[in-house]
């Protein structure tokens, strides 16, 4: 049989360790979600290749996105899985 050791503590320091370690997880594993991205994320999220498609989705109005000036386009990461997920065919 393996040897067990019981271990004493505190309400309070349990507490404290519980908050300490919720803390250690959520930095080590939470990633921040950007709303705002470029072009090539967009089209990853897609699925498509080409700048010209991702363009004509733009001027289709299909999502939302932001343009800072001519060269800047960023676009909505949720507004394209809104327009992913509107567009989703429910399986049999």
């Amino acid at each position: 049989m393996k040897n067990r050791n019981l271990i004493l503590i505190e309400e309070g320091d349990l507490d404290e360790l519980v908050d300490q370690v919720v803390k250690r997880i959520i930095t080590r594993y939470s990633k921040k979600t950007e709303q705002w991205i470029d072009a090539d994320e967009a089209m990853k999220l897609l699925g498509i290749k080409s700048a010209t498609t991702l363009q004509k989705y733009r001027d289709e109005g299909r999502f939302r996105f932001s343009q800072k000036d001519r060269r800047i386009i960023k676009y909505d990461r949720f507004s394209i899985n809104e327009y992913l997920e509107k567009n989703a065919k429910e399986t049999f």
